[in-house]
């Protein structure tokens, strides 16, 4: 049994997509990030940093935070979504890696300038942007070259697709970038993914391009 605290945000979303994917039970303890709740002493335990999602493994009394680390974790607990032939496995960690310091803190600063605090700050909307579109580039060209990031199916693509089910909030039309496009709706029609898409809370649904 896997004890997962989380929140519906892209991070939160990447590590309840897996635990569906792998198909491991799970208790969900929702961390409202808007009422302050992963500032709780009882969450700092279990995650320093006050951040989503955290875990603890019932199994083996581990406790992770990270949602990179603990996408790693379940993977190699499970054997399941990330190649274990040495091409591979680092394919999948390159594009994990490239989404953990790209993808993420660019995208959320996107999210906070542009969504939350639109005109406020005209250079950074701008700033952000513009690395937000370079790297629906270098994902897109990714795509164009392979179905998924890393070949196969894999944690590096739970990782990046909460972030891309965003692309409203980052003004970005997906179908600016076919292979995106693509790759998004196939993921978005796994049942997994429709699943842990709503956890904590249910969403009205998943985004979907026009």
């Amino acid at each position: 049994m896997i004890e997962l605290y989380t929140w519906s945000t892209p991070n939160g979303r990447k590590v309840s997509i897996m635990l569906e994917e792998c198909g491991l039970a799970y208790t969900t303890h929702a961390i409202d990030i808007n009422k302050g709740d992963q500032f709780k002493p009882e969450f700092l335990k279990i995650s320093p940093n006050n951040r989503i999602p955290a875990i603890i493994d019932r199994d083996s009394g581990r406790s992770l935070f990270e949602s990179g680390a603990i996408l790693m974790y379940l993977a190699d607990k499970t054997g399941k979504f990330w190649p274990r032939d040495t091409d591979n496995y680092w394919r999948t960690i390159e594009w994990l890696m490239w989404q953990m310091g790209g993808v993420g803190p660019m995208f959320g600063q996107v999210h906070h300038f542009v969504k939350y605090n639109k005109g406020k700050a005209p250079y950074a909307e701008e700033r952000y942007l513009k690395e937000a579109h370079r790297l629906y580039g270098v994902l897109d060209r990714r795509l164009g070259e392979a179905e998924y990031l890393a070949g196969s199916y894999s944690i590096a693509d739970m990782a990046t697709w909460p972030w891309v089910s965003r692309f409203e909030w980052q003004t970005v039309d997906l179908n600016q970038y076919p292979n995106v496009a693509r790759w998004y709706k196939a993921i978005a029609a796994r049942p997994a993914v429709q699943t842990g898409y709503h956890v904590p809370v249910k969403q009205p649904g998943v985004p979907m391009p026009d």
